[in-house]
């Protein structure tokens, strides 16, 4: 009887419908969330990991020139780079780039960042002058620092016979011994403003009731950096680090577009190596072999900087297993930057002591307290920012010198140029470099290209990454974790190891030398930053107004489109603008994939305008100017909402 009562209930139990079974396979809000990022998987699928895929396979094949045949040859295009001079050359070329780069951006971000975060007069338009040289593209850099450092007409060689500290005018660009210090100059200068910005972000964050505790116990600015200061910035310092670190290492815009490797291969880095051996000599397979030798250094680097990246997520939802191996890693890094920092402060360490001690000796002679300011605190104060402002300004000097620079000599007169006279002011002022500019080049064409192509790239990024975002932070769907782990991967995967095998697809595809070509690509860098901000920012919108409308019935869609959409507002803004400023800058993928003049880009038309050693500066410095001034407009429009949307995203993502 038992038995058969059982029986009944089971087979009156109801069984797990369709639905149920398929929500708990593949997640809760599977449909809508695989709708939402389907989009992204396929961009990252087609353009980033197929060409990277297929890379692999081009770089152990090799072209035989007589027969026309490409042969598979296995390993030994990559075995040959470490016996090929050229390659060996370009490597080390890169290091040394890469080291004094980093180096000398993150002393000088360092000093501004904390110059910036302290009691300054004018502290909001010093920040935003030093902020600069970010929002100026990379041909306009390029151009402005190579008429600067020209040997005949620039303004590098008379500044420093004026002060005595040349006799003769120097080849820059073109003196072997001096060129690869040249365009590390030119590096940090528009890199600066990447550190300032990440470390006052890491600034403004440290408990201010910390600092004033060290100061009453008696330490000084030195011993409150080192010991209060600098463990803050731990975490922001390594992330700053990794990432210039990925994006210096494979830097080919502004060397190529300076010295294009040059003089006699002082300046040529393995990222332009790659591109004459697979685009000039038509080598695909050892150019992709040159591109993809970095790429373990890369994918390790990567790896530290996703888990660092992540870490404070990770580590909020830490179970007791202790601390793992990103945790580890961050504790070696912060050690390593504590041993550089102390070395870099162990002159000033030194002179504050010596300092001290001749204060102290006095103070007894003198019959006055040892611990009795020599000051007033009123004199203190008033000389703190004085003296902030003094170390301020050779670095505000050296920013805005270069658009000095470009505006004066853009209202200069060619016959002015050509002879010298005037070289720091125009005499007189005329505006005929723009009149020959718009008259007898295509400089509106390549405008109005490149207002085509930033648009598009940027409207079709956003749109797609804000449904992304959406999906990866809000929703509950099988494979969501694994996808924003993609997701920042493709994110930091440099485009140095991209642009040869996407010129291949797209060759296949029949869209190269066409707009369509960097429409298409152009959100291969664009959609995983925008993306991964916009995570961020809609994980700091509070759930519970969506769940209210849920409980109305308002669908997915709905509730993404009327209540998360406007909400984010200033992330969307941040990073439209963003996205817009790094399609109107991109002239790597514009380079390799544009041929035809009447389709390039402004980057690619600046760059044209030099035929040989035939520059027309006053003609280039006006460009130059109109192709900054789009976006240096959409930055001062859109800076209040800039700082909360990229602020919120970058700290949530």
């Amino acid at each position: 009887m038992e038995d058969r009562m059982t029986l009944t209930l089971g087979a009156a139990r109801p069984q797990p419908s369709r639905k149920k079974r398929l929500e708990a396979l593949f997640g809760r809000d599977w449909k809508v969330g695989y709708l939402f990022v389907l989009p992204l998987v396929l961009i990252m699928a087609l353009l980033i990991f197929w060409p990277f895929v297929s890379a692999i396979f081009i770089s152990t094949t090799s072209l035989n020139f007589l027969t026309g045949e490409t042969a598979n040859v296995g390993l030994r295009n990559y075995q040959r780079l470490w016996t090929n001079s050229d390659f060996l050359q370009s490597m080390q070329n890169t290091i040394q780039f890469t080291f004094w780069s980093l180096l000398l951006k993150f002393v000088i971000g360092m000093t501004v960042a904390l110059i910036l975060n302290s009691r300054l007069p004018f502290r909001s338009l010093l920040s935003g002058i030093m902020l600069l040289p970010w929002i100026v593209p990379e041909i306009v850099t390029a151009l402005a620092w190579k008429s600067i450092y020209d040997p005949m007409f620039g303004g590098l060689n008379p500044i420093l016979q004026g002060a005595g500290v040349i006799d003769r005018p120097l080849g820059w660009l073109s003196d072997p011994s001096m060129a690869m210090g040249s365009i590390i100059s030119v590096n940090v200068w528009k890199g600066i403003p990447f550190f300032v910005l990440l470390l006052l972000a890491g600034l403004k964050a440290i408990d201010r009731e910390q600092l004033e505790a060290a100061q009453v116990d008696g330490a000084n600015a030195v011993q409150r950096f080192r010991n209060v200061t600098l463990p803050g910035l731990r975490y922001v310092i390594v992330v700053t680090l990794l990432l210039s670190f990925i994006s210096t290492f494979n830097q080919f815009g502004l060397p190529f577009l300076m010295t294009g490797g040059g003089p006699s291969g002082a300046t040529k880095l393995y990222s332009i190596l790659a591109y004459e051996k697979a685009l000039g000599s038509l080598q695909y397979g050892p150019g992709i072999a040159i591109a993809f030798s970095v790429a373990p250094l890369m994918a390790i680097l990567i790896w530290l900087l996703a888990r660092f990246m992540r870490h404070d997520d990770k580590r909020d939802g830490a179970s007791e297993r202790g601390p793992g191996l990103s945790d580890r890693l961050l504790a070696g890094g912060t050690w390593l930057v504590n041993v550089i920092i102390d070395l870099a402060f162990l002159p000033i360490q030194l002179v504050f002591a010596g300092i001290e001690w001749v204060v102290r000796r006095v103070r007894v002679a003198t019959g006055r307290s040892p611990v009795q300011p020599i000051f007033k605190q009123s004199a203190r104060s008033n000389a703190g920012p004085l003296a902030r402002l003094l170390v301020l300004v050779p670095l505000l000097a050296f920013v805005l010198f270069p658009f000095y620079w470009i505006v004066t000599t853009s209202l200069k007169t060619t016959s002015q140029i050509s002879e010298r006279r005037s070289i720091f002011w125009p005499e007189p002022f005329t505006g005929d470099q723009y009149v020959s500019l718009v008259r007898d080049t295509p400089f509106l064409t390549w405008l109005m290209n490149s207002v085509f192509v930033a648009a598009l790239s940027t409207l079709v990024s956003v749109a797609l990454a804000s449904l992304a975002a959406y999906a990866l932070s809000r929703l509950r769907f099988r494979g969501a974790g694994l996808l924003t782990t993609l997701l920042l991967i493709t994110y930091l995967l440099p485009g140095t190891l991209l642009f040869i095998p996407l010129y291949q697809t797209l060759t296949s595809m029949g869209v190269i030398n066409t707009h369509a070509a960097l429409i298409i690509t152009y959100p291969t860098f664009l959609l995983p930053f925008a993306t991964w901000v916009l995570m961020g920012y809609f994980r700091s919108i509070p759930i519970e107004l969506e769940e209210a409308a849920r409980i109305d019935g308002a669908s997915r869609l709905y509730i993404f489109w009327r209540i998360t959409l406007p909400l984010a507002a200033p992330a969307i803004l941040s990073v439209t603008l963003f996205a817009f400023t790094n399609a109107w800058n991109e002239f790597l993928f514009a380079f390799v994939f544009i041929t035809s003049e009447s389709l390039r880009t402004l980057p690619i038309g600046l760059q044209s305008l030099v035929v040989g050693d035939i520059l027309p500066w006053g003609k280039l410095m006006a460009a130059s100017l109109l192709t900054a001034i789009p976006v240096a407009v959409l930055y001062v429009y859109a800076q209040r909402f800039l700082a909360e949307g990229l602020t919120v995203g970058a700290v949530k993502g």
